[in-house]
């Protein structure tokens, strides 16, 4: 599903004041869904010029699992950010460990991915999600994890 421009509620330009990714490391495009504190939806468009498709795997290349990992974590981050805008603003958010992992189907050039991604726990400085990487209505990743708010060196 593609979204349209006054679907996004969070565009590409804020995420790069939020998130200190960049290309080829961003890995999210967008933000449709956003209620802080609780849940976020993000969207990361997968092009057949990524580079790691070149090795992974030549001839039937795939989006490699850590990096839908990556991608549900820095929407997650987004959503940290976004809920406590006083308190992580000159901060950055590392990840601490993940837990639950699964890879259920394969994510190719040309998919959408779309990043649900759910608060489950929060206790200064550390962030627990749950996350969920849909390719249209199929589930191809999820993951439990653990993030750390920590100053910017």
């Amino acid at each position: 599903m593609a979204w349209e421009e006054n679907d996004i509620v969070v565009k590409i330009d804020e995420i790069f004041n939020i998130l200190p990714h960049r290309y080829p490391f961003l890995l999210v495009d967008g933000i449709i869904e956003l209620e802080e504190g609780k849940r976020i939806i993000g969207f990361k468009n997968f092009t057949i010029n990524e580079p790691f498709f070149q090795g992974h795997f030549p001839n039937h290349p795939i989006v490699p699992g850590v990096l839908l990992i990556e991608a549900m974590a820095q929407t997650a981050g987004i959503l940290a950010y976004k809920s406590e805008l006083d308190k992580c603003k000159d901060k950055n958010f590392y990840f601490m460990g993940i837990d639950k992992a699964k890879f259920r189907k394969p994510v190719l050039p040309g998919h959408q991915v779309r990043l649900e991604l759910d608060l489950l726990k929060q206790r200064p400085p550390t962030w627990k999600f749950k996350g969920k990487a849909y390719v249209g209505k199929d589930l191809v990743a999820e993951a439990e994890f653990l993030a750390m708010v920590v100053d910017k060196v």
